[in-house]
Order: structure tokens, then sequence, then C-alpha cells
């Protein structure tokens, strides 16, 4: 899948994450001893509701769907993982199965943190765990604005949102358009946005049909920030 795991280098990639940045050689050398890197095609499951949870993840390249199935089969993105990222941090500690499902949305490359690794290292670093900890937090202050705008706001401020995240809204006008790209299919997408595919295809039809995006299959271009942020609150 385009990477030598033989010369990987794991200290060096978990210093880049956000649970282990600022940790000493010596601490990313002691948690690297307790990584290993899986490889994962497109579509393969990574994990499963009820399986053994005994290490967390972070996403090393490609990309992962965390879902729920309901009863009825119906299918619940609870979140997209990107490089980077991590996901069952806090699953790790709760000595419990999984309670959710993980699958490769492209053909990804996972480090897995070993449970065994990481509670050695709280035992004798408390500095640490509170790495940890925050890590959790923000996982769980993440969780709370999704329910938050399942609660107060329409699918179409949902999509919005979406839309924009991670972009500056007061950034100056000479950069007012952007270009997005969707990170998996419309479909799921939209169960991450707890909206019907149907639904999600209608409002990106209708921000066209008004000239505030234009859609090329995945790429999403934005023609104005402050107007698209504007119609969100009509």
């Amino acid at each position: 899948m385009g990477l030598d795991q033989q010369f990987f280098d794991k200290p060096r990639f978990l210093a880049g994450s956000p649970l282990f940045s600022g940790l000493s050689p010596d601490e990313l050398s002691r948690i690297a001893r307790n990584c290993q890197l899986s490889s994962y095609a497109k579509g393969e499951m990574i994990f499963r509701v009820g399986e053994a949870c005994d290490a967390f993840h972070i996403v090393v390249s490609g990309q992962v769907k965390l879902f729920v199935v309901s009863p009825g089969g119906q299918e619940k993105v609870i979140e997209i993982i990107s490089p980077g990222q991590s996901f069952a941090e806090a699953l790790v500690f709760l000595n419990k199965p999984y309670i959710l499902s993980a699958q490769a949305l492209t053909d990804t490359v996972l480090l897995n943190v070993s449970k065994r690794g990481v509670v050695s290292e709280i035992e004798q670093d408390p500095h640490f765990a509170l790495h940890m900890l925050a890590g959790v937090s923000r996982r769980l202050h993440g969780l709370v604005q999704d329910v938050e705008a399942y609660a107060l706001q329409s699918g179409m401020q949902r999509l919005i949102g979406y839309l924009l995240r991670g972009v500056e809204l007061d950034a100056s006008p000479g950069q007012n358009t952007l270009t997005v790209s969707l990170p998996a299919s419309k479909a799921t997408i939209a169960s991450r946005l707890s909206l019907t595919p149907e639904y999600f295809s209608r409002v990106l039809h209708e921000l066209e049909a008004q000239q505030l995006i234009t859609i090329d299959r995945r790429e999403i271009r934005i023609l104005n920030v402050e107007k698209l942020l504007g119609y969100g609150t009509q």
C-alpha cells in the first residue's frame, strides 16, 4: 500500500500525534515498542461490535469509518477518521468489547497502540496520563457538539457547517472561495450528519442553484464563504 513498514519511524510518527506530542524521545521509544502496523484493503473490516478491544489506533494513511448498525439493519456513521487522527482511545480503558465497528473506506494503514504499553507508561508518568485524558476529552467534546447540532440545527445548517469545518470565518475577503474534497461517498457523509442521502443531495443542488457552490463529484467549490454561512441561518 505504498508504505515500507520495515523503515517506518514509529517514534517520529507518534510525536506528531496530539496524544503524544511533548513526550521525550525515550518515552516515545517505549511506546513505539508496543505498537504494530496493520494494513487493510478498501472495504475491509478493522473490528466489529463485540470484539475484544486491546489497543487504540492512529491512521497512518487512508480513511476509516466508525459506525453502528440498528437492529433493523440501518447503518449510522459516527465518524470518519483521517490520517493523523486516532480512535478507540476511551474504549481501550473500559475493559469491555468494542461498542461500534470500524471499516477501511480506502486502502488504509493503522498504527495500533497496545493497551499494555499505554497502561505501563501511565503508571510510570502522570504527565502521560494527562495527555491521554486530554485526548479522550477532545473526543467527548466532539460527540457533545454532534448531539447539539442534531438537536438544534437544521439539516441545511449541519451540511453547511460540515462544508465549512476548519475554515477561518474571519479570513480576508480575497480568500472567500475554497474547494472542499468530500472524504467519503455522499451517502456515508449523509449518515455522518444524520441526513438521508436524498436530502443531502437535494441540499447540495439547492446551494448550487443559489450559486453558492459548484459540484464536481466529490469536489465542492465554495464560491462565497460569507454568503454560504449566512444562507445557513435563514
